[in-house]
């Protein structure tokens, strides 16, 4: 995509009303104002809150949006010319369940309040293969204590990978930290499941199984 794309896209992003963007300057300056105020101030209801990390395209977001009416989605990524694909989807079906913000995950915590989100998705993201990088990887235990911050009781991360890698490192994490694991499946695509799980594909998992890669699953709570 070129430059000028994509400063039309940023441009209209700043359009949409759904749409918010954290710095760090500004996170450690003013705060971001939507914290602890998303059920009231924005989606104005009491419904469930749940979170897209690394939502790309945001093709996640807005799939889960149209499948349960009944919940909140929040779709988290540092790219605004992705974001916008999933923006203006959003905004063109005229989905009032969702949002999305552009910032670096390492800022979440100033996002949410305490118990302010349900469940957590995490969907292809980068594995930093490399194991000096072990602690960019969203399922390190750095960022999961991050993830406590925030979410509740109870509340389900969802992690849906080609990385076989990034798969068992997180089955070692939950078994190191004893943690509940619920469901773990090395190829979802062979399984017995029919839910939100192996019915909405982002653009990258097409990729993926358009190259025949077996897609991982594994939810867990941290309690």
């Amino acid at each position: 995509m070129g430059r000028k794309n994509k400063l039309q896209r940023f441009a209209e992003n700043r359009t949409f009303k759904h749409y918010f963007q954290l710095s760090y300057e500004d996170a450690v300056s003013s705060g971001f104002p939507m914290k602890g105020k998303w059920n009231s101030s924005f989606f104005k209801n009491d419904n469930p809150i749940v979170l897209e990390l690394g939502c790309g395209k945001g093709e996640y977001s807005v799939g889960l949006a149209r499948r349960f009416p009944g919940k909140n989605f929040i779709g988290i990524d540092v790219k605004g010319a992705r974001l916008w694909r999933g923006l203006k989807s959003s905004f063109e079906e005229g989905l009032k369940n969702i949002a999305f913000v552009r910032t670096r995950i390492e800022l979440i915590e100033y996002i949410f309040d305490k118990n302010e989100v349900d469940e957590i998705w995490i969907t292809f993201p980068d594995p930093q293969i490399k194991e000096s990088r072990e602690k960019k990887r969203l399922t390190s235990p750095l960022f999961l204590n991050r993830y406590k911050t925030f979410l509740k009781k109870g509340g389900i991360v969802h992690l849906k990978t080609d990385a076989l890698l990034l798969y068992d490192y997180t089955l070692d994490i939950i078994k190191k930290n004893g943690y509940e694991l619920i469901y773990a499946n090395e190829d979802i695509y062979n399984s017995d499941l029919n839910n939100e799980v192996v019915n909405i594909q982002t653009f990258y998992e097409q990729k993926w199984l358009s190259y025949n890669t077996p897609i991982k699953y594994l939810a867990f709570k941290m309690d």
